[in-house]
């Protein structure tokens, strides 16, 4: 007997006590089961030494104003709720004429987003309202995020069938899975070269 046929021959003794009725079907996008997710997308945010920030819906703007920090000038992109900025924050709405060069003079970025993934902590921007067109998150140093419960999924298969309708429209997705990073020939982590040095997430709940 050659050691093929015994191979065979082993796997068809192994199957002979097996179900003929095949497995449960799983279902794309499902999601994982996954007890917290809230708590799991900010720690694996955190992981990318990216900074989270836990706030109530009515907390907003004051959050906004403390991951700001001391950046002087402030882009935000149309469609932002008003709530979310603090009153006084004097900001460039962007209108679509500011070039790489001019977003590279602004300081900050505020933006909402389209989904949070718990299990790889990646936010999702499908630059519908209030997220902006793509140079908005790419080229100021701080990118502070809003990211609301209510929008955050177990894993990738949910996300993308959350993003299904915006796959169709072909709108562009970014991906952010904590501030740009990237390592030279001798691996040393440098930040900031392919986006933002900085990202500071603000997680809202449904509560005040």
């Amino acid at each position: 007997m050659s050691a093929r046929d015994e191979i065979l021959g082993r796997v068809r003794t192994a199957l002979q006590d097996a179900p003929d009725s095949p497995p449960p079907a799983w279902t794309y996008g499902a999601g994982a089961a996954v007890a917290d997710v809230p708590a799991l997308f900010a720690e694996r945010v955190e992981d990318y030494r990216a900074t989270v920030q836990r706030v109530g819906a009515g907390q907003v703007a004051d959050a906004v104003t403390e991951a700001l920090g001391s950046a002087g000038t402030v882009v935000v992109p149309d469609g932002l709720p008003s709530e979310w900025l603090p009153d006084g924050l004097e900001t460039v709405v962007d209108d679509g004429s500011l070039g790489a060069g001019d977003l590279d003079r602004i300081d900050a970025v505020v933006t909402g987003s389209a989904v949070g993934i718990a299990v790889t902590g990646t936010i999702v921007l499908d630059h519908g309202p209030g997220q902006g067109r793509r140079a908005l998150s790419l080229v100021p140093d701080l990118h502070v995020c809003v990211v609301r419960e209510a929008d955050l999924v177990a894993d990738v298969p949910e996300a993308v069938a959350r993003l299904q309708s915006s796959i169709d429209a072909g709108r562009p997705l970014t991906w952010i899975s904590g501030p740009s990073a990237t390592s030279d020939i001798e691996l040393q982590r440098v930040e900031g070269v392919h986006g933002p040095r900085t990202l500071r997430v603000l997680l809202v709940s449904e509560g005040p």
